[in-house]
């Protein structure tokens, strides 16, 4: 890994860290439950199936079919890559739901919370879903040299599936925040120097 990537890794999950800590009490708990209530609030059924149609794009299952599809298509490098970095932020973000041990939005009490999905297992921060698929979609699309344009769009998937976790009522949007920082980490972590 070069020094600038390595640079970069370190550097978003400090951000991601700091998310989390900042966060966790205080002024920055209470801006962030108020950023929830206003997330989580109703937009009507069409809102509800697009949200509920994204969310799990970012599951890790969600990574392991992608990486086949590609694997089908003779890209198994990128497939293989873009699986270990899904992995990696997947087990990264377990990882630090143990440390963080912040109970989901559902668990906290709030009013006028609605939670719109079953209720997964685990605890709230970080968010792993926009983790693993920023990761994911990060490195492939790097392997697979996909235009601007694309990564964009891609990162803007994994965006649409953070807001959904906030949305469907299973995450705060620190929670999303964070994994989104440690997706990205852990695809720059993962960068190689091209020859």
């Amino acid at each position: 890994m070069e020094a600038r990537s390595a640079l970069r890794a370190i550097a978003l999950g400090g951000a991601a860290l700091a998310v989390g800590a900042v966060t966790s009490a205080g002024a920055g708990r209470d801006l962030d439950v108020e950023a929830f209530g206003a997330g989580n609030r109703g937009r009507g059924e069409a809102a509800d199936r697009f949200f509920r149609g994204v969310t799990e794009l970012g599951s890790i299952w969600a990574s392991v079919g992608a990486a086949s599809v590609l694997a089908a298509a003779g890209r198994r490098r990128a497939a293989a890559r873009g699986l270990t970095a899904a992995s990696v932020a997947w087990v990264a973000g377990q990882g630090l739901k143990r440390l963080f041990l912040r109970p989901r939005p559902y668990d906290a009490d709030l009013p006028g919370m609605t939670l719109r999905v079953g209720r997964p297992n685990g605890t709230s921060w970080p968010s792993s879903h926009p983790a693993v698929l920023l990761a994911f979609v990060t490195v492939a699309a790097r392997e697979l040299e996909a235009s601007r344009g694309a990564r964009t769009a891609l990162d803007l998937l994994a965006g649409a599936v953070g807001l959904s976790r906030v949305y469907a009522g299973v995450h705060y949007p620190s929670d999303v925040a964070g994994g989104l920082l440690l997706g990205k980490g852990v695809a720059a972590a993962l960068e190689r120097t091209r020859g």
